[in-house]
Parts: structure tokens; C-alpha cells; sequence
């Protein structure tokens, strides 16, 4: 029957937050609280102004128990969200989605306003219009209808030429800019069931990810070709193009251009403070919540990704597998085993001290970073002790290295080892350098002057490890000449 499927419809809704929180017996001090700290003004507060700011005791309420206890019990009953956003130091916490609609549903009680405002039955009409029109597959009937509205713009226009101009009345003005008012609330609580629904469905394909058997699941074969399921969802999908609505520049100039024209009028005056603000904060609360959802979005997407290309899916598939197994086993032994009976097992406590993570504090470079700027440092020195070394692991062409050095002293009665780089570069790199170094030293004059020689990295994973600007290295070598009158030792 009908009214058993109602019934057990409404059984199932007192359980959820909302309920929960209009039928509690603190429900009053609660919603009041929370309008005031995270409805009226900001809508997200850290943990620790939010447990300064709760003075239950000073209002005339006697709760004895501290204002951890009370966020706590509010986050464990849903009226509460607790998010701890990238860039925040500590956990931040706003109004869950229940206790949104419970604030509006009681201040709409609060205010009452007529429900059937000329401005709804406007706005009924208009769309249904629109509707009509924009389905209709006559050509002619739409040739005819826009005739008749090119018609009616030039007689309007023909009629304020003549000085004939007309003018909403205030209280028919201010009827339409508080049902606009009343439909951007509306617009900007329905964000938040969209984010809740993303975060619902994320859940879901999570479970569907581990309990399905097997690697060849239709969930598992999207994902691993790509495909982003939350952002291909109905609700994904739906608020894409939404969200791309908004934050077209067009649509964007549009709308500022005509709240500015709008705080302009003189019935704006008429409007209460609060109402003046919010629609001041409109635009930006409107791109501040639509980003939220659309980041939101995103990372579900990436997550979700992550969590079937990293094949952590398994491992929560193993947990799951196991969690499984032991309450099977348990319901074999429930009819061997009373709940009362002594296990003769000790169990040895674990000695870690658990504490939650938003009591730890993430290190900071910038806040170590010395006032000045940061100044290119010298050339690396290389010692003619470590040469011997670098000679003995590592193969260098001295074939190559003796003729390039005596290629030069035929032109030249002298000439260092930056001299020869200069001429015929270091094709096996430091391996080029070390080498020369080596020649220099046996056959060389060894000079207490330094210079400073370079060389580049072939190997692109090393270059790209030592800088990002250039695959050139440099080093701070002795200055070691090779003499002319010992051309014949370089044979």
C-alpha cells in the first residue's frame, strides 16, 4: 500500500542528520549556534577558533561538558564537516548539507513570505514559454513568433523615444530581487548536495573496484582505459557544463555589469543588511563554492585513477577478502563459544601513542629561508689526488687526449688544459678532464694558479638531476701547462 511505502519512507528519513537535528531536544541552542558561526558570516572556521568561539554557558545554556566534546558529537551526528584543505595548518570545519537545509527550512518558517509572489508565477510562465519555443520544429510558427517580438521591440522603442517609458513599482522590484535572493540560495545550497554525491559515488565505485572478482570488471576495464567515471557520471556531466556556464568571461561580464546596475536602484535601499550582502558576495560566493565542487571533482577523478593504476585496489581487496573470512569463521564458533566464556588468550597492547594528524605540524621551508637571495656558488675544486683514483675506475681514450694536446703545441709553445677544452672539447666529459689532468701531471708544469674548465653531461638523467637550465658542468682545476720541448713524451 501506499501510505506503508510512505510510512517506511519516513521511517528511514528520521534516522538521517536533518531529522535528527529539528526533532532533537538541544536542536534550538544547536541550529542557533551553528547559523551564527558558520551560516550568517564565514562558512569555514578551523578547529581552534571554532572552539573558542562556542559559549554555550554565557548564552544561558548550562552544558557542562567542553566545546571539544559537543564539535565532536556534532561531527559524529552529521550536522558537522570536518576537511583539512592543503594549504591549512589545522583542520577546518563547516556545516554538513543536513544542517544547511535544517537552517534554512526553520529561518524560512522564521520569515514567512507569501508563497504565491507575482515574481514565481513570472518566472513559471517565462519558462514554460521558453520551453515551448525552443521545441517547436514549425519553421514558420518560429519565423512568425520572432516578427511578432521584432515588432513589439520597436514600438517599446518607439513609445521611450516619446518619452513613454515603463518602470517596475519598488514593491514589485523588491518582490523580484528577494525571489532572486531566495533562488541563489537555493543555487548555492545545491552545491553541496553535489559535492555529497561525488563523494558518494566515489565510495561506491570504490566497493564495486573490491568486491568485484576477478581484474576484467566493466569498472575496472574504464578505468584502466582512461576513462574518468565520476567526471562521465549524470552528476559529473551535469555540473561540467553548469560550471562552465559560470565561469564563462561572457556570462561572468554579464552578470557583474547587472548586479552593479541593480545595487544601483533606489529600492536596493529598502533591502535589510543581510540581504544587501549577500547580494554584494553573490558572484564571488557563487565561483568560491562552484570551484570547491569543481576541485572536488577533480581529485575524486585523479584518486580513483591512482587507486586502480597503483593496484592498491588489491590490497583493500585482500582486507576486504579477510575481514570477510574471520566473520565466517566467527559465525561457525558462535554456537561452540559463548560471548560470556573466558578466551585464555592474552592480547599484548601496542606501546605507540596515537594522536590525531591535525596535531602534528608540517615542516616549512619558507620559514627557515635566509633574507637574502640565494647567490651562485664557485666551481667544484678537483685535486690532483683524486685524479689517480678517478684514473684507476674508469676507461679514458689517452690515445685522443695525448693528440689533441699535441695538435696544439704545434701551433702554440705552451698551453693549459682549459686551452686544449677550448680547441677540442671533452667528448667523454669529466672522463676528458681527468685524463688531461693525468697527462698534466706527468708530463706537465704544475703551475699555484687555478682555472676553471667545463665540460657537458651526455647522459640526460644525470644532467637533468644536476640542473635544469643547461646539461653544462664546470670545475676549478690547478693550472697545469703542457710544454712544447716536451711534445715527444705525448706519443
Amino acid at each position: 500500500m501506499k501510505s506503508d511505502r510512505a510510512i517506511a519512507t519516513y521511517r528511514r528519513m528520521r534516522a538521517q542528520p536533518l531529522w535528527r537535528l529539528l526533532a532533537s531536544d538541544n536542536g534550538p541552542t544547536v541550529i542557533g549556534l551553528l547559523q551564527a558561526h558558520l551560516y550568517d558570516n564565514e562558512r569555514y572556521l578551523p578547529s581552534s577558533i571554532m572552539h573558542e568561539r562556542k559559549a554555550l554557558r554565557a548564552q544561558g545554556d548550562d552544558f557542562p561538558q567542553t566545546a571539544q566534546a559537543y564539535i565532536a558529537n556534532w561531527l559524529a551526528e552529521g550536522f558537522l564537516d570536518r576537511r583539512f584543505p592543503q594549504t591549512a595548518t589545522e583542520e577546518e570545519y563547516e556545516l554538513s548539507t543536513a544542517a544547511v537545509e535544517a537552517i534554512r527550512f526553520v529561518s524560512g518558517i522564521d520569515q514567512s513570505h507569501s508563497a504565491a509572489t507575482e515574481s514565481r508565477l513570472a518566472l513559471v510562465i517565462q519558462a514554460l514559454v521558453k520551453l515551448a519555443e525552443d521545441t517547436d520544429t514549425d519553421k514558420q510558427r518560429r519565423i512568425d513568433r520572432l516578427k511578432a517580438e521584432q515588432e513589439r521591440i520597436e514600438k517599446e522603442i518607439t513609445a521611450i523615444e516619446k518619452g513613454y517609458m515603463r518602470v517596475l513599482p519598488q514593491a514589485t522590484a523588491l518582490e523580484r530581487i528577494r525571489e532572486i535572493i531566495s533562488l541563489t540560495d537555493d543555487l548555492t545550497g545545491d552545491f553541496r548536495r553535489v559535492r555529497d554525491q561525488f563523494e558518494q559515488l566515489n565510495r561506491d565505485l570504490r566497493e564495486k573496484i573490491i568486491d568485484t572478482e576477478g581484474s576484467r570488471g566493466e569498472v575496472l576495464k574504464s578505468l584502466f582505459a582512461g576513462i574518468d567515471l565520476i567526471s562521465e557520471s549524470d552528476a559529473g556531466r551535469t555540473f561540467s557544463a553548469f560550471y562552465r556556464l559560470l565561469t564563462d568571461p561572457e556570462q561572468g561580464a554579464a552578470l557583474a555589469q547587472a548586479l552593479d546596475n541593480v545595487m544601483s536602484r533606489d529600492f536596493v535601499a529598502d533591502l535589510n543588511a543581510k540581504d544587501r550582502r549577500f547580494l554584494l558576495r553573490m558572484m564571488r560566493n557563487l565561483l568560491e563554492q562552484g570551484g570547491i565542487v569543481n576541485d572536488v571533482l577533480q581529485t575524486f577523478a585523479r584518486s580513483l585513477r591512482h587507486f586502480v593504476q597503483s593496484r592498491e585496489y588489491l590490497e583493500q581487496r585482500r582486507i576486504n577478502q579477510l575481514l570477510k573470512d574471520a566473520g565466517r569463521a566467527a559465525l561457525m564458533l558462535k554456537d561452540e563459544v559463548k560471548a560470556t566464556e573466558a578466551l585464555q588468550y592474552t592480547l599484548e597492547l601496542t606501546s605507540s601513542r596515537l594522536r590525531s594528524l591535525s596535531q602534528w605540524m608540517l615542516y616549512d621551508p619558507s620559514l627557515q629561508a635566509l633574507p637574502e637571495g640565494m647567490t651562485a656558488g664557485e666551481a667544484l675544486s678537483i685535486d690532483l689526488e683524486s685524479i689517480g683514483e678517478l684514473v684507476a675506475q674508469s676507461e679514458i681514450d689517452f690515445r685522443l687526449l695525448k693528440t689533441n694536446v699535441r695538435d696544439i703545441l704545434k701551433k702554440r709553445s705552451q698551453a693549459s688544459v682549459g686551452d686544449v677544452l677550448e680547441q677540442h672539447p671533452a667528448v667523454q666529459g669529466l672522463g676528458s678532464v681527468v685524463g688531461l689532468l693525468a697527462l698534466g701531471s706527468r708530463h706537465g708544469f704544475k703551475t699555484d694558479s687555478y682555472e676553471t674548465v667545463s665540460w657537458n653531461i651526455d647522459d640526460a638523467e644525470q644532467c637533468a638531476v644536476i640542473t635544469r637550465a643547461s646539461n653544462t658542468r664546470s670545475a676549478r682545476i690547478p693550472k697545469i701547462f703542457f710544454l712544447q720541448e716536451k711534445i715527444d713524451e705525448l706519443v
